[in-house]
Parts: structure tokens; C-alpha cells; sequence
């Protein structure tokens, strides 16, 4: 302890740049989790946190004994998982085409368009799908031409789940390729010249040169996706719900909306919220020692 605050003391200027993260993750992300207390109790607004009754694991047991409950924790689930093993590959897959293009200034432009989608929000992308994916969409219209009757996409629950990972794919996969390229920038252009002398192409090259130098930056990344694997994004569910696929797309997040905000139950929402941080903190921690046990750089 000692050792730390002399060295404070004399990088006192360093540390003082870390003042206004560390302020922030006190005051959003430590200070609001004494409302977990919520959880625990049997929450009436006018009473206050303190003075609500306490029911103790009331809402957690209320939890795992609904029905809806699970179904909402398999379309998490199943959401989650889509967006790591289809939408996650494709930023990796963009930034080996996009380091393989030598000529600079097409490479600079295509990366531009791919960034772009990252800046809208999530309003206007659904809007854009919903515009060409409705009943007299574009996409029918098109469909309508070749004699194919009109595809109901918005309403069938079936077209729900890739809906969505086509969205985040369009929206995030280029702006995800930003780390990958620089983690590819940092590659010693040695490893390929003798590569090249050893007689390999540039398959051969792509698979034990650039993916063995990247692969670390690809565990750490997957590891923190994996802590988000009960956030599956609020507002772009929350705008492609409708009666219709409501039972296929509900997921954690919009379902303790409703349940919270819509019908007042802010102690089972809550209840909900916090056993969805502690499944994403137990996948980080058990990713992470899985990572480092097969020699693998984790995040600490």
C-alpha cells in the first residue's frame, strides 16, 4: 500500500486522467446498485426503499417458476448466441478482406461506408428495415415481380431472429473491424516474408501468420461479448416487437420493461435484471479462466 501511494504521489498527473472514468463508473454503475436492494422486497414507491416489506428470495423463486419467464430467457439466449457465433465473425472476416487491399484509397472508402451505419440510431435502422420489409415494401414489390407472393416479415415470427442479427450485422460489423485492424496494423511484416519464403500463399499466409497474430484480441473481445450474452439490446427489440411475434422476440430486457415500468412490478423486474448481470458476470469469469487454462492472454 505504501509502494502505491508513493507512486501516486509521483505520477500524481497520470493518475489524475483516470479521475473523471473512475468518477464515472462510481457514480452510474456502483452508487444505482444499491437499488438491488429491490429485489428483496416487496417494492411500494411511496414507502421508499428502506421502509418497503421485505419478502426475501419471493421474486427469484416467482422467476424460475414462470413459465413466461423461461421462454423469455430462451429468446435471450438464443438472440445472444446468434449475434456471437454469426454477427461477431463477420467484423473479423471485414478486416482480413479490408488489410488484404493494397490500393489506399479504395480501402479508406469502403471502410468509411462500413463505418457509417454505426452513427444512426437505432429508430432509423429499424425504420430502413421496416420501410423495406413491410406488406408494400420494397422487397415484396420485388418479390411480386417474379410471381412470389408477398412475404409477411415483420409479423411472422419466423423472420424475427435473423431480422434482428441482419440488422446488427449491418449496423456494427464495420465499426467492429476498427480493433481488428489495428490488432492486424501490429503484425511484423517479417512473419510474411518468411512465409513467403517458405513458400506460402496468401491463404496459407491468412491462416498461420494474421489469424495466430490476431487471435488474442479475438478471445479478449469474445470473453467481454460473452458478458453481455443477457444483453441483447433494448430499443432495437423494444421497435421490432408487435402482437404477433411477441412470444419469439421478448427477450430480458424488454420483458422487465413491461413488467416494471408497464404493470409496476419494480421488485420481480429487478429481481429479473439482477440474475441477468450475475449470468453475464459468471460467463466472464468462467471464459476468462478457460482462456488463461489454454495458455491464452484473458483480461486479467
Amino acid at each position: 500500500m505504501g509502494k502505491l501511494l508513493t507512486r501516486m504521489k509521483r505520477e500524481k498527473y497520470i493518475y489524475l486522467l483516470l479521475l473523471p472514468g473512475v468518477l464515472y463508473f462510481i457514480i452510474y454503475r456502483y452508487v444505482p446498485m444499491a437499488g438491488l436492494i429491490i429485489a428483496f422486497k416487496d417494492y411500494n414507491p411511496f414507502t421508499g426503499f428502506w421502509d418497503s416489506d421485505w419478502v426475501g428470495f419471493k421474486h427469484f423463486a416467482r422467476m424460475f417458476e414462470s413459465g413466461e419467464v423461461i421462454q423469455v430467457l430462451v429468446n435471450t439466449i438464443q438472440i445472444s448466441l446468434l449475434q456471437i457465433f454469426v454477427a461477431f465473425p463477420i467484423s473479423i472476416i471485414l478486416a482480413l478482406m479490408l488489410n488484404e487491399l493494397r490500393h489506399a484509397a479504395l480501402k479508406r472508402f469502403i471502410q468509411s461506408m462500413i463505418y457509417l451505419p454505426h452513427f444512426l440510431s437505432w429508430v432509423v435502422v429499424v425504420g430502413i428495415f421496416v420501410v423495406f420489409l413491410r406488406g408494400e415494401g420494397l422487397v415484396n414489390s420485388i418479390l411480386s415481380n417474379f410471381g412470389i407472393e408477398a412475404i409477411p416479415f415483420l409479423t411472422d415470427p419466423a423472420y424475427f431472429k435473423p431480422i434482428i442479427i441482419l440488422q446488427v450485422i449491418w449496423k456494427e460489423a464495420g465499426w467492429g473491424t476498427i480493433i481488428f485492424l489495428a490488432a492486424l496494423a501490429g503484425v511484423n511484416p517479417s512473419l510474411y516474408e518468411a512465409a513467403v519464403i517458405d513458400g506460402a500463399n496468401r491463404w496459407r499466409q491468412l491462416w498461420h501468420v494474421t489469424l495466430p497474430a490476431i487471435r488474442s484480441v479475438i478471445i479478449i473481445l469474445f470473453i467481454l461479448r460473452l458478458g453481455n450474452v443477457m444483453d441483447t439490446g433494448f430499443e432495437q427489440i423494444f421497435l421490432m416487437l408487435n402482437p404477433f411475434n411477441m412470444d419469439t422476440g421478448n427477450v430480458l430486457d424488454t420483458y422487465v420493461y413491461f413488467k416494471g415500468i408497464q404493470q409496476g412490478n419494480i421488485g420481480f423486474a429487478t429481481a429479473v435484471g439482477m440474475f441477468k448481470g450475475l449470468v453475464g458476470l459468471v460467463l466472464v469469469l468462467g471464459a476468462n479462466r478457460l482462456a488463461k487454462r489454454f495458455g491464452e492472454e484473458g483480461l486479467y
